[in-house]
């Protein structure tokens, strides 16, 4: 699945162009940040789960 400070490809690209972003928040909503222009977006962890496509990197705990 997906977990905090993991990258994610979203189905449609943000304004910028960019379509990784970075979640930074987990629970009943998700906030992810754009890695382009820094846009933070929060939404409702439904709406996260249709519009995310896959998941590029998974964050490494050191």
């Amino acid at each position: 699945m997906y977990a905090l400070h993991d990258h994610v490809l979203m189905k449609k690209p943000h304004a910028c162009g960019v379509n990784d972003w970075e979640i930074i928040r987990v629970g009943m909503d998700i906030k992810i940040r754009c890695t382009g222009c820094g846009h933070i977006v929060m939404m409702p962890r439904h709406d996260f789960d249709r519009k995310m496509k896959k998941v590029l990197t998974k964050h490494q705990d050191q």
